[in-house]
């Protein structure tokens, strides 16, 4: 009897290990771990009441993300119709891919566009990313705002780089009293540095750790705020939300384990 309730333990902890592995390994038929969803409130016009933004980040395409996985995600990006996309940077591991990338990404159609900024990877490299960029319909944000929109317009900020902060004010600044504003800088760190104004910065860089203990531990957060704003949503000093999406890719490693891969998809609502 007592090898028979060994034989049991045995294979009922052999079954939850498996079953943690698999919820940790981000495995999912769309390319990524998942879609995480925020409502996002503030003076939102009318016409941008529920309007959708797809925001992704930290591709390395290829690494561990595929061309197969793009293609997945590519798909998942279309049928969630997104109203305006935004990429967080850090695009490829190498210049060869970037046309492939951003030829795949240009099959999503939005409302009002797609805009991009870059990352650490691309630092060298701006002047190309740009130029390849605007062949397939994507704008590059360097440190300026747009107006999005006809009419009823939002705005649409991109720091160029995020982490040459001193004496540096956010791009965000300047509009952020004419109407909604989301900031985009890869890392989240810029927000709380600059003392950014706007009502809701996207951020990536972190990729949440990239390997974590079941989400309890990481050894490298890539932020110098420990795990303030390592991933999901969180607060400035100042109180803007500064949403950390996991990303897509890898980088040095190619693992994920304990932090999904993901999409963020915004919702915007206008506060009554």
């Amino acid at each position: 009897m007592s090898v028979l309730f060994a034989k049991i333990s045995r294979g009922g902890a052999i079954v939850v290990a498996t079953l943690l592995f698999v919820s940790c390994a981000s495995l999912s038929p769309s390319g990524v771990g998942r879609v995480k969803r925020y409502n996002v409130s503030g003076n939102v016009p009318a016409s941008f009441n529920g309007a959708t933004v797809a925001f992704i980040s930290d591709i390395h395409y290829p690494s561990k993300f595929t061309h197969k996985r793009l293609s997945k995600m590519v798909r998942k990006l279309r049928s969630l119709s997104p109203d305006i996309m935004l990429l967080g940077g850090d695009y490829v591991t190498s210049n060869d891919y970037l046309a492939e990338l951003f030829d795949s990404l240009s099959g999503v159609r939005t409302t009002y566009g797609t805009f991009a900024v870059l990352g650490n990877h691309e630092r060298s490299r701006a002047q190309l990313v740009d130029s390849v960029a605007k062949l397939y319909g994507i704008r590059l944000l360097n440190d300026e705002a747009v107006a999005v929109g006809s009419g009823d317009t939002i705005y649409i900020a991109g720091v160029r780089n995020s982490f040459l902060v001193k004496d540096t004010r956010s791009p965000s600044d300047a509009v952020a009293d004419k109407g909604f504003t989301i900031l985009v800088a890869h890392t989240p760190d810029y927000a709380q540095d600059v003392s950014a104004v706007a009502d809701v910065v996207l951020s990536g860089h972190t990729h949440g750790g990239q390997v974590t203990l079941f989400g309890l531990y990481t050894p490298v957060k890539n932020t110098h705020y420990g795990t303030r704003f390592l991933r999901g949503k969180n607060y400035t000093d100042s109180g803007v939300p500064v949403i950390t999406t996991n990303g897509v890719g890898t980088s040095r490693r190619k693992i994920r384990f304990c932090v999904p891969s993901e999409i963020v998809v915004l919702r915007l609502r206008r506060k009554e």
